[in-house]
């Protein structure tokens, strides 16, 4: 069994990451135009970049596999794991186009839905299932409250385990990339995806500095469950934030994941995916880029990637580290 990962202290600092700043964010958010949110949040990205070139994209400390590791099945070179976080009901209406998108290239993915935030259609759940597609819970309203207190974050793993078991789903993932994984023991899942190997920008920006999966036990009779850091930045923050005209820097880490033989992990958002001919809004861009990094995986690393949903990835690790628990 390996030691959970933590927060690689070499990592740039980050304001937004302590938890003081982080409540006054999100009191005052909604006071705040979205348009200015945007704004601020990008003057600020713009500016932490430059501190943190060292540690992103790239960490080169996150290369590093788990003790006894012996690679992928079949000898696959890396593996991939593709998920979307469906934040809003707009993303939701996304959701078939983008799963499309997917099956024509041969890919299969999770979808995250908020279910108190807006009406998770169950029969969208359904058609995502019966499509070899994977169904997980992303919070329950989408704020940053999960982790104000242990008491609230009980209260509200009561809830999320009702749509856990309402929706057959075995993954969650916390709304901003919050965690405290801990806590997470109190959720009936097989794994977690609130976690990163490095991303300065998020609000709790303490990367786990690994590219592999990792199993966090539990204590005094707690359920584990498996880790799963994404790996490649996010959507939002690449096209969105830093206004990136193309899809360079997904690139540059794939192709640095692939060769350290570790799990590239994709985290984007159907929200944020323009997929027709308008013109994307603010916070849009065309999901051309999303086929592109799929293409280009595809193209450069065929028969070389493993390529699982989170569920059967999280089987698979608990097997090699947990023995099968």
């Amino acid at each position: 069994m390996i030691p959970v990962p933590g927060p690689d202290p070499h990592s740039a600092p980050s304001p937004c990451s302590s938890t003081y700043l982080r409540d006054i964010y999100y009191r005052l958010k909604p006071l705040i135009p979205r348009r200015l949110q945007i704004e601020l949040r990008r003057w600020y990205v713009a500016r932490l970049r430059q501190q943190c070139s060292g540690v992103w994209p790239i960490n080169e400390r996150a290369a590093a596999p788990p003790a006894g590791w012996q690679g992928w099945p079949d000898g696959k070179r890396f593996a991939v794991v593709l998920t979307h976080d469906v934040d809003t009901v707009q993303g939701q209406t996304r959701c078939r186009e983008l799963m499309e998108l997917e099956k024509n290239l041969e890919f299969r993915s999770s979808f995250n839905f908020v279910p108190r935030r807006y009406n998770v259609s169950a029969e969208l759940r359904k058609e995502l299932v019966d499509n070899d597609f994977e169904v997980g819970v992303h919070g329950l309203y989408h704020d940053g409250n999960y982790y104000k207190s242990r008491g609230v974050f009980s209260q509200r793993a009561e809830l999320i385990n009702r749509y856990l078991k309402e929706w057959n789903a075995v993954g969650f993932r916390s709304p901003s990339m919050h965690h405290e994984l801990e806590w997470i023991h109190d959720l009936d899942i097989e794994y977690d995806a609130s976690t990163f190997d490095t991303d300065p920008f998020e609000p709790q920006a303490d990367g786990v500095c690994t590219i592999f999966p990792f199993w966090v036990a539990g204590q005094n009779g707690q359920r584990g469950y498996v880790e799963l850091p994404y790996t490649l930045p996010q959507d939002f923050t690449l096209f969105v934030l830093m206004r990136c005209r193309d899809i360079g820097i997904w690139k540059q880490k794939l192709n640095w994941v692939a060769e350290k033989g570790g799990m590239v992990l994709m985290n984007t958002h159907p929200d944020y995916m323009v997929f027709h001919s308008e013109t994307p809004g603010m916070e849009e861009f065309r999901a051309d880029h999303y086929r592109e990094i799929l293409l280009y995986l595809k193209t450069r690393y065929e028969g070389q990637y493993w390529h699982v949903l989170p569920g059967e990835m999280s089987r698979f690790w608990r097997c090699l580290y947990a023995g099968g628990r």
